[in-house]
């Protein structure tokens, strides 16, 4: 019989991760450019929405949220990994990497709900115009914020929960951050009954909500003006963007864990696995900040003012807004 030790080891290895001697000071360098690239990327968006008050509306509200998420999402992967990279040995202790499973599962839960409060709020905006500013009211908004952040941490608690108390055989992880259900011993039948209700309530029911959404935004579409159509794509085109970029990445996910380390190439499961946890974050902030004229517009407005500030001052200054329902200026 297996002692308690070796059935709940006090350290996990992650074990693909290589030696590659010099080389991993420009990987890290490389990894530690991308990760300042998704803070001050998502850092100016949270800024800009908050500082602006042309911008205090559901929709760049929505879009904080999803920054605010990606820093944390990142904040559970990118410190662990840099270290990974310069360190000669790849343990994590046991706390540290449940709480880091928690983090990332808990992002990756977070970020398809809120997607899905989103593609409401494109919904009601161009399918019920006239209804909008009564029906997405500020207390709306923060019922379903906090609905779209707690339920998923909630759900996900209640799993990372459950995997803690499982007998685990062994301590190799073979990925580049924490996934140990596969290293379980025991039976898992209510881990895999709770893990199916909470893909299907977290993943499955806004999923199909978003394109319930969308197939009636295009019957809309299909009977309006030319102009009140591009308007429309204008501002539902960075959502589904960013919705399809991260199907593709949670889709990656999935796969992973339902096969076993030793039935797949590792440099697929490196690939996929960074693929999970840099693309969204980084996708996310660019799209939006490039895509949306209203947020590209006030950092624009930021730049050109601290270039005021340190330059001589213009005779005239000019503020130019833009009307319209579906952009809520």
């Amino acid at each position: 019989m297996k002692s308690n030790s070796s059935l709940n080891p006090l350290y996990f290895q992650l074990t693909l991760f290589a030696d590659f001697g010099p080389l991993r000071y420009l990987f890290f360098s490389l990894c530690l450019l991308l990760y300042m690239t998704i803070i001050s990327a998502n850092v100016v968006i949270i800024l800009t929405v908050c500082l602006e008050k042309s911008l205090h509306q559901p929709m760049y509200i929505f879009i904080c949220c999803l920054s605010f998420n990606s820093l944390y999402g990142s904040a559970g992967f990118f410190p662990r990994f840099l270290m990974d990279i310069l360190s000669d040995t790849h343990l994590i202790s046991r706390p540290s990497c449940f709480i880091q499973i928690y983090v990332i599962y808990s992002y990756a839960a977070c970020e398809l709900m809120i997607l899905g409060v989103m593609a409401y709020d494109r919904f009601v905006a161009i399918c019920q115009p006239l209804r909008y500013h009564s029906k997405m009211t500020s207390m709306t908004v923060t019922y379903l914020l906090m609905f779209a952040l707690l339920f998923p941490a909630f759900a996900v608690g209640v799993l990372v929960y459950l995997t803690v108390r499982l007998p685990l055989c062994g301590n190799k992880v073979h990925r580049i951050f924490c996934s140990v259900v596969q290293l379980s011993c025991v039976d898992m039948t209510v881990n895999r009954i709770v893990g199916t209700l909470f893909t299907v309530s977290n993943t499955a029911v806004p999923l199909f909500f978003i394109l319930y959404s969308y197939l009636h935004i295009l019957l809309v579409l299909r009977s309006s003006s030319s102009e009140f159509r591009g308007k429309a794509l204008r501002t539902c085109l960075p959502h589904i963007v960013t919705f399809v970029n991260y199907f593709f990445s949670i889709l990656c996910e999935l796969t992973l864990s339902r096969f076993k380390a030793d039935e797949v190439n590792p440099i697929a499961i490196v690939v996929l696995s960074l693929e999970f946890v840099i693309i969204p974050p980084i996708s996310n902030a660019l799209v939006y900040s490039l895509s949306l004229p209203q947020i590209r517009e006030v950092v624009f407005r930021f730049i050109k003012i601290q270039k005021m500030v340190s330059g001589p001052k213009p005779k005239n200054t000019r503020n130019h807004r833009l009307s319209s329902f579906i952009s809520y200026d």
